[in-house]
């Protein structure tokens, strides 16, 4: 506080796996705004703390590490946050933090805790709520991850959410019957294209996507040139000969220490990334098939 001004900010995060009960962006920005007002002060922009896409799961998130370097250098008296869960969805997480910013001289006010007096009982219902939370995600991934395995090794197609280039995907609610993938005869012709232009003439992946482009062949999203890595996943890719695999990757954590690539940003958005799994760990679901194995 200088001079008997307040200086405020306000911390904003919307994960990238989006739950129904999860506010967006502009619509937490505005309630901190009508807050703010209400208590007198003002929240500058520069004092906003947005993570847009960032899991509440992993203490490294781009705007949350500059707001807990502001904080320890005395530059905020008070954050606002919609609800502890925007601050991080682990328990323990939330304590550290919380921990953190008191002891520097923050005062973190959570919107959803409006009314409510600064008293052991409200720390005791704020750190209910980071249990809850916790909790709650972890039982939806579980519940999620069973509910799809079971979908997958009754051999249905909607465990994917989508169907590969060369096909179009029907889902359930649009058929009245169990989702399915439908041949399309156009592009289902490009892919069997690729792989006779790898098998009977040698082209590399790089002669590929010339080849594609000079006869004006886009990809699934209108894109005239192809990128090579879709090239290889169509290459790939077993359910061109019928045998869709669910559960070819799994997430594990991200190795330390690996330099970002070109692009990248600089502090990963997800702290765990996909890794290839054991084949007798993998389900396979028939479907139409394009090429024959031995072509494969």
């Amino acid at each position: 506080r200088m001079n008997g001004f307040m200086r405020s900010a306000s911390y904003l995060r919307v994960s990238s796996q989006r739950q129904a009960d999860e506010k967006t962006i502009d619509s937490q920005q505005a309630d901190v705004h009508v807050r703010a007002k209400r208590d007198g002060v003002v929240v500058d922009a520069s004092f906003e703390y947005i993570d847009d896409g960032y899991s509440g799961s992993e203490l490294t998130r781009p705007a949350l590490e500059r707001l807990r370097d502001h904080i320890a250098a005395s530059m905020i008296d008070r954050l606002y946050i919609h609800s502890p869960d925007r601050l991080a969805r682990n328990f323990a997480h939330q304590a550290i933090l919380l921990e953190e910013m008191r002891k520097h001289g923050c005062e973190v006010i959570f919107l959803n805790q409006d009314g409510l007096p600064d008293s052991p009982e409200t720390n005791m219902l704020i750190q209910m709520q980071g249990m809850f939370a916790e909790y709650e995600r972890a039982k939806i991934l579980e519940r999620t991850r069973r509910g799809r395995r079971h979908a997958a090794n009754h051999g249905s197609v909607g465990v994917f959410g989508r169907a590969p280039y060369g096909y179009s995907y029907h889902p359930k609610s649009a058929t009245n019957s169990n989702a399915y993938w439908e041949v399309e005869p156009t592009d289902s012709e490009v892919v069997r294209q690729i792989y006779e232009l790898v098998a009977a003439r040698g082209f590399t992946l790089s002669g590929v996507c010339r080849e594609l482009k000079s006869q004006g062949i886009r990809t699934c999203k209108g894109n005239i040139n192809w990128d090579h890595q879709t090239v290889r996943g169509i290459l790939t890719n077993p359910a061109y000969y019928g045998e869709a695999r669910y559960g070819k990757v799994r997430l594990a954590e991200r190795k330390p220490g690996r330099r970002p690539k070109r692009g990248d940003p600089s502090v990963p958005r997800q702290s765990r990334v996909a890794v290839a799994t054991l084949l007798e760990d993998q389900i396979m679901i028939p479907v139409p098939a394009l090429i024959s194995k031995s072509l494969f």
